[in-house]
């Protein structure tokens, strides 16, 4: 076989602490360093004759390079718990904290090749290489649980393999439930904001994620559920090769889908509107979202002009109660209908009886925010839109108002995540789509797929 031995990516490989003792005196140090920094910088403003509050010396760029380092090199559950708090509550955060975990999202390092040589061992026994012509130990991908691999096996296929950080799974339960605690008592979180649903729903959904039979079952079933349409391009699962810490997929090419920023605008908007169809699809259709709006999550093939879809580990299940109340809310919102949005967010679950009217008008008002480019007859220009700033202000308002403190069940943050996280990459591709068109037809009731398991 054929070994590509370098182990060099874009960022230093770096081991990932798999022990229980050695992730908690990674944890350790981040505490350590955290209250250093705020000594040394408080003795340098006692020194210029000013007094600082704690905050600022909590949250001095320092601070925030120890916390952000610390948490990637964790990896695993200590990663994403960063990126979902960061993704869901963002809005509630102080800026430097929203700095800390948005660089989370983004700031995975890669496996060395003797660690990753010792998760295929496990997985797939000792004298595994003699299954492939060649593989390549320099991760085309890392993440916050697993990085990805090209290999060609000896029978021809051409695959990309994705191997789970070792200890990923059995770390989840403590090290949600440490880092939480670390950030609570470094005063980086707010004391008024109870993450307590989050951090419980993160767990479910990191324990979901670290099951890779799991995923690729979810990758089959997607690829049922899109036979009708080519102009989706999805991987073949390799059952042969996958277990709970390996996925052995078909490699796809393309580019990345935020390489089209040069492309013609006619290119643009044409995938941005499959994004948003095949999300439409998902919540009224399917019952089934894959909920990662990370733009990894999606290549494009110039000339095939498919969108590539991968990463099927967030894919989460909907009951039908979810999605008619969901649509009863986007319909709402399209035809101006606020006592048909109130009662839908009602049921959702964004207030309940004891929530002060002004604090429901203020959540219709953000719900109608969020649904605008599907209200706006004809093309909704992202390029020209300020629209996730006026959703960030009107929730960071909502949000430090200590009267009204509550959130969603998971399940709508989920769908908030992906629907913000489209409108992101929309708008970073300065595309102009018809979504008020594309609600319109999605929004027709129409029987859920006969084979959904997920559809009752």
């Amino acid at each position: 076989m054929h070994k590509d031995n370098s182990t060099k990516t874009h960022q230093p490989t770096l081991a990932v602490p798999s022990g229980r003792g050695s992730r908690l005196v990674r944890l350790g140090w981040m505490a350590t360093g955290i209250a250093g920094g705020m000594v040394a910088e408080g003795a340098r403003q006692l020194a210029q004759g000013n007094r600082p509050k704690v905050s600022d010396l909590l949250f001095t760029p320092a601070n925030v390079r120890r916390v952000a380092d610390q948490l990637a090199k964790l990896r695993g559950a200590a990663m994403k718990v960063g990126q979902l708090i960061s993704m869901d509550s963002g809005d509630l955060l102080p800026p430097a904290l929203g700095d800390i975990l948005a660089r989370l999202r983004s700031n995975a390092r890669a496996m060395p090749k003797s660690q990753v040589v010792s998760v295929l061992n496990a997985n797939w026994g000792k004298g595994w290489e003699k299954q492939f012509k060649h593989f390549s130990f320099t991760p085309m991908a890392a993440a916050s649980i697993g990085q990805v691999h090209r290999a060609q096996a000896r029978d021809g296929r051409d695959m990309a393999i994705k191997i789970q950080y070792p200890g990923v799974r059995e770390s989840i339960d403590s090290d949600v439930g440490n880092v939480a605690a670390l950030l609570r008592m470094s005063g980086l979180l707010p004391r008024e904001m109870d993450i307590k649903p989050l951090l419980r729903d993160a767990k479910r959904q990191l324990h979901d994620e670290a099951d890779y039979i799991r995923e690729g079952n979810f990758l089959r079933r997607y690829g049922e559920l899109l036979a009708d349409a080519p102009e989706y391009l999805l991987p073949q699962m390799h059952p042969d090769l996958t277990t709970h810490s390996v996925l052995a997929m078909s490699f796809l090419g393309g580019g990345p889908i935020e390489s089209l920023i040069d492309a013609a605008q006619s290119e643009r908007d044409r995938a941005v509107a499959l994004l948003f169809a095949l999300l439409l699809r998902e919540v009224f259709e399917f019952r089934l979202v894959q909920t990662d709006p990370n733009f990894a999550n999606y290549r494009y093939d110039t000339d095939s002009r498919q969108l590539i879809l991968l990463d099927f580990g967030a894919t989460r299940p909907y009951k039908a109660s979810m999605a008619n109340e969901f649509r009863r809310l986007m319909k709402g919102a399209i035809t101006g209908d606020r006592a048909a949005m109130s009662a839908a967010a009602m049921a959702i679950g964004y207030f309940d009886d004891a929530t002060q009217e002004k604090h429901r008008q203020a959540v219709l008002d953000m719900g109608e925010q969020a649904f605008e480019p599907f209200c706006l007859a004809g093309e909704y220009d992202f390029g020209a839109s300020d629209l996730p700033t006026r959703i960030r202000v009107g929730g960071t308002a909502l949000g430090l108002d200590k009267e009204f403190w509550h959130l969603p069940p998971a399940d709508a943050l989920f769908l908030q995540r992906k629907f913000g996280g489209l409108y992101l990459l929309a708008i970073r591709l300065k595309a102009r789509v018809d979504l008020h068109a594309l609600a319109q037809a999605a929004l027709v009731s129409r029987k859920p797929h006969r084979s959904n398991p997920h559809a009752n």
